[in-house]
C-alpha cells in the first residue's frame, strides 16, 4: 500500500503517522474531560461548604466521591473493554461525563451533588484506563511514549481549563452586564462551574465515531482482516503484518481463555505487578490531587485572599501544562526511568519547602487587622485575641473558633487569614509550582505510559484496571482526609508527610524500575516475565 506524504506545521508527516496522531488525539480527549471533571471542584469547594453547611469530612466526601466510583470503574472497565472493545467503553464514559455535569449543576442539595459526582466518577475511571490502553495498542513503538502521553497532556489541559473557567466565572459574576445577570453567574457561580463540561462531553461522544476499534483487541478476537486494516492505516501494510503476527504469536503462546485477576499473582508476573503497584501508589500518596482538588484553599491558607487564590490556581494549571509538554518531548529521548527519578527528587524538595514555609508562619490579630475584618464579624468577641501570637494555623484557628464560632470562621476564613498571617506567600507559591512541575514531568505522564507497556497483551486490560484501582483508592484517601488534615494537623505537617512518602519511594524506583522506551510491547513482555 502506497502512503502519500502530508505537509503539516512543523515538518513532514506520513499519512500513517497522521492517522495515528489524529486517532490518539481524539481518544485522549477523554483525558481532557477527566482533568476538567476532577479539578473543577476546586473552585466549587468554598461555595458549597457554606451553602450546604458542610463539615470538613463532608467537604472531603463531596470532593472525593468522584474518585470512589472512578476506582470501581477502573476495576471494571478493563475487563469490560476486553469483552466489548475499547471504543464502546469510551462512549459510555462520554455519556457519564455529560449526565454528571448536568446533574451536578442543578443539584438542589448535598446528597444530589454527591450522587452526580459519583456518576462522573464512572466516566473518569473508564477514560483514565481505556484511553492510554487504546493509544498504546495502536501506536508504533518509536512514538508510543509520546502518543500515550497525549492522554496526560489532555488531562493537564482539562485541569488548566477548569482553573481558568472557575476564575472566569468568578470574575464575570461581578459584572453588571445584562447577559451576566440573565445567566445568574453571581447567584449560581458554582453551578455554572460544574455545568460547562456538558458541551465537550457531547462533542467527545460524537468524535469517537471517527475512531476505529483497537487493532490488538481485534486480533485477539480473531478478527484479523479488521485488525490488519487498522494497523495498515496506523503503521503501514508491511509493518502491520509483522505486528499482527507478533500479536497472534503472543496470544497463541498463552492460555486461550479470558484472563483473570489471579494471573497477576503468578510468579512470572511478580516483578511487573510490584512495579505497577509502586508507581500507582507514589503518584497519589505524594499529594498531587490534594493540590489539584484544593488549590484555591491551599493558597487561601497563605493569606492571599479569595480572588488571588483563584488566580494563583491558574498558574498551577499553566505550569502543569508546560512541564507536561516538556515530559512528552523528553519521554522517548531520555526514557521513563530518568524522568521518574528526577521528578520524585523535585517532589521531595518542593514539599519540604512548603512544610518549612507554613511552619515558619505566625498569626496575630492587631488593632488595624481587627478593624479591617467584615462588619458581620463580632469584633468584641475577638478583642481578647488582639496582640496574641500563634505559632501554627491549628492554634490560631482554634482560638478564633472559640471566640466567634465555627460557622463564622468558616464563612470568613480567607479574611481571618489575610488579616492575621505573617508568612512569605512567594515561598508557598514557588513550592506549589515546583511540586506541580516535578509531578508533571514524571509521575503524571510516565505512570500511564508504563502501565500501557509493562503488561502483556493477554492481561493488559485487567492488569491496568488492578493497578489503576490501587491508584484511585489512594487518591480517594488523599482527597477525603486533606481538609481534615489541614484542620487538625496543620499545613506544615501535612506537606511534610507528603515529602516523607516521596523520599521513601525514590530508592525503590531506582532499584526496581527498568527502562522501557523504544521497545515493542511483545519484546517487553518476553523480558519482564522471565
Amino acid at each position: 500500500m502506497a502512503h502519500r506524504m502530508k505537509q503539516l506545521p512543523g515538518g513532514i508527516m506520513t499519512e500513517t503517522t497522521f492517522f495515528t496522531v489524529r486517532t490518539a488525539l481524539i481518544v485522549a480527549l477523554g483525558g481532557l474531560l477527566m482533568g476538567f471533571d476532577v479539578s473543577v471542584i476546586s473552585g466549587v469547594v468554598p461555595f458549597i461548604e457554606t451553602q450546604f453547611h458542610l463539615t470538613k469530612i463532608q467537604l472531603g466526601w463531596a470532593v472525593a466521591s468522584l474518585t470512589l466510583t472512578a476506582t470501581l470503574a477502573m476495576m471494571l472497565s478493563g475487563p469490560l473493554s476486553d469483552r466489548v472493545g475499547r471504543r464502546p467503553v469510551l462512549k459510555i464514559a462520554a455519556v457519564m461525563f455529560a449526565v454528571s455535569a448536568v446533574a451536578s449543576a442543578v443539584a438542589p442539595n448535598f446528597a444530589t451533588l454527591v450522587v452526580a459526582r459519583l456518576l462522573g466518577g464512572l466516566g473518569v475511571g473508564a477514560a483514565l484506563i481505556i484511553a492510554p490502553m487504546y493509544i498504546a495498542e495502536i501506536a508504533p513503538a518509536h512514538l508510543r511514549g509520546r502518543l500515550v502521553s497525549f492522554n496526560q497532556l489532555n488531562i493537564v489541559i482539562g485541569i488548566s481549563a477548569a482553573f481558568f473557567s472557575n476564575y472566569l466565572i468568578l470574575s464575570l459574576a461581578d459584572s453588571d452586564a445584562a447577559w451576566v445577570q440573565a445567566l445568574g453567574l453571581a447567584r449560581w457561580n458554582w453551578r455554572w462551574m460544574l455545568g460547562v463540561e456538558t458541551l465537550p462531553a457531547i462533542l467527545y461522544f460524537i468524535a469517537l465515531y471517527l475512531v476505529p476499534e483497537s487493532p490488538r483487541w481485534l486480533a485477539m478476537r480473531g478478527r484479523d482482516d479488521e485488525a490488519r486494516r487498522v494497523l495498515s492505516s496506523a503503521i503501514g501494510a508491511q509493518q502491520a503484518e509483522i505486528e499482527l503476527q507478533s500479536v497472534k504469536a503472543s496470544v497463541a503462546a498463552g492460555p486461550q481463555d479470558q484472563a483473570t485477576i489471579g494471573e497477576l499473582f503468578l510468579p512470572s508476573m511478580r516483578r511487573v505487578v510490584t512495579i505497577g503497584i509502586l508507581v500507582a501508589v507514589l503518584q497519589q500518596i505524594t499529594g498531587i490531587n490534594a493540590v489539584f482538588f484544593y488549590a484555591p484553599m491551599i493558597f487561601q491558607q497563605s493569606g492571599v485572599g479569595t480572588d488571588a487564590a483563584f488566580m494563583q490556581a491558574i498558574f498551577v494549571g499553566l505550569v502543569n501544562l508546560v512541564f507536561t509538554i516538556l515530559a512528552i518531548l523528553l519521554i522517548d529521548r531520555l526514557g521513563r526511568r530518568p524522568l521518574l527519578i528526577a521528578g520524585l527528587s523535585g517532589i521531595v524538595i518542593s514539599m519540604l519547602m512548603l512544610s518549612y514555609g507554613f511552619g515558619s508562619a505566625t498569626y496575630s490579630i492587631g488593632s488595624n487587622a481587627l478593624a479591617s475584618l467584615p462588619q458581620a464579624i463580632d469584633r468584641t468577641a475577638l478583642a481578647p485575641l488582639v496582640g496574641q501570637i500563634y505559632g501554627s494555623d491549628v492554634a490560631f484557628r482554634g482560638a478564633v473558633v472559640s471566640a466567634v464560632g465555627g460557622a463564622t470562621y468558616q464563612a470568613h476564613e480567607s479574611e481571618f487569614l489575610s488579616a492575621a498571617i505573617s508568612i512569605n506567600p512567594a515561598l508557598i507559591l514557588i513550592g506549589i509550582l515546583a511540586f506541580v512541575a516535578s509531578f508533571a514531568m514524571s509521575l503524571g505522564p510516565v505512570m500511564w505510559v508504563l502501565f500501557s507497556e509493562l503488561f502483556s497483551n493477554r492481561v493488559r486490560g485487567i492488569a491496568i484496571s488492578f493497578v489503576g484501582l490501587i491508584n484511585s483508592a489512594v487518591s480517594f484517601a488523599v482527597q477525603f482526609i486533606f481538609p481534615w488534615e489541614l484542620q487538625n494537623l496543620g499545613n506544615s505537617t501535612t506537606f511534610l508527610i507528603y515529602a516523607a512518602f516521596a523520599l521513601a519511594g525514590l530508592p525503590l524506583i531506582v532499584k526496581l524500575l527498568p527502562e522501557t522506551k523504544g521497545r515493542s510491547l511483545e519484546a517487553l513482555e518476553a523480558e519482564l516475565r522471565q
